[in-house]
């Protein structure tokens, strides 16, 4: 329980990133939530991700909305910067935190009821507009806190825990994304941390918006028969489209392997994502081809896994605003209130 405190001291044979820290030093207070979440080893997997990175953990901002997915900031990254906002609403203030401050690393934490119902519009705009973080879905087709009922991504056919039938449409946030321009879009499941912590270092990297849906069972509400978002469902009915390879720019990158057995995105800050094709047909630059591939594979009663979309040319926000290199919160005055004459000239351009 978060009453209890983690033991400060670290054995001193734990081994340490390029930064001086522990993978210790990634996480957060003990997690409240049920035992076996699919959440935890979300959290478990952005802290081997941080890690593995060597990101310094006062140089992110982690932002959340409301439900049990935006309780779990506050299980990794306790030396990072944090802010837990109302319910659908993260998107907008992570928006303006990284207009302010573009030198810190933006990790959005949210669910299947805070980003597909009331967070749904702020969820596509952040989208388009192209905001450098990773957006991270911790998706279990229910309202966990509220008992178990269907949230917007459960899918038609699905039953409850007390039986009851799913009669709507769901809503499909890798779809969304795709369509709204994400330039990094990935599912996961939090039962596959070999698949999954690749996935976020990846995300973490890309200069864009990235989004990862990732399948998270609710052991409580939805890990029955006749669950779509249960352990085992997930675990049958998984397509994975390839298992990727993360490399940092600063990493010399060696590889022995036959032609037509990998595909290789190098993004515009020199790091490399390597793909190992399962399918060989399946391309990861191609958008339109994405969305099509996920839904016919949905149709099939099947979740496709894996980085399905990348644009290793993508722009961020403050690129499109064309914003100064400095940050924003730290001009000053004159910079920010150049004077009437400079108002004058903006609004003369506009008429």
């Amino acid at each position: 329980m978060t009453y209890l405190a983690k033991p400060k001291l670290h054995h001193p044979s734990l081994a340490k990133n390029r930064v001086g820290y522990t993978r210790r030093d990634y996480e957060g207070r003990i997690s409240t939530l049920c035992a076996g979440c699919g959440h935890d080893s979300i959290s478990a997997a952005i802290i081997q991700a941080c890690w593995e990175l060597d990101i310094e953990p006062h140089r992110v901002a982690k932002l959340s909305g409301i439900g049990c997915s935006s309780k779990t900031p506050d299980y990794f990254l306790g030396n990072s910067h944090g802010f837990n906002t109302v319910h659908g609403r993260m998107p907008s203030v992570l928006t303006g935190a990284y207009l302010a401050n573009r030198e810190l690393i933006y990790l959005g934490v949210s669910g299947d009821g805070d980003s597909a119902s009331i967070g749904l519009g702020q969820f596509a705009h952040v989208m388009r507009r192209g905001v450098n973080m990773t957006y991270l879905v911790e998706n279990n087709g229910v309202y966990g806190l509220t008992k178990g009922q269907f949230s917007a991504t459960a899918d038609k056919g699905s039953k409850s825990k007390k039986g009851q039938t799913n009669n709507d449409a769901p809503i499909d946030l890798v779809s969304l994304a795709l369509l709204m321009g994400a330039t990094f879009v990935a599912r996961g499941f939090s039962g596959d941390k070999t698949q999954l912590v690749p996935l976020i270092r990846a995300a973490l990297a890309h200069q864009g918006a990235a989004v990862i849906d990732i399948l998270s069972p609710c052991i409580a509400f939805n890990n029955h028969a006749g669950s779509t978002k249960s352990y085992d469902y997930v675990r049958e009915h998984n397509e994975a489209v390839n298992r990727l390879d993360f490399f940092p720019q600063r990493d010399e990158i060696t590889a022995d392997y036959g032609a037509g057995e990998l595909i290789e995105v190098r993004q515009h800050d020199g790091s490399l994502v390597r793909l190992r094709k399962l399918h060989a047909d399946y391309d990861p630059t191609d958008r339109i081809r994405a969305m099509s591939y996920v839904q016919e594979h949905a149709a099939r009663g099947e979740v496709v896994t894996g980085l399905l979309y990348v644009d290793a040319d993508a722009c961020d926000l403050h690129e499109q605003l064309d914003t100064v290199g400095q940050a924003l919160n730290t001009l000053g005055a004159a910079e920010l209130c150049p004077g009437s004459g400079a108002l004058e000239k903006i609004n003369a351009a506009l008429r």
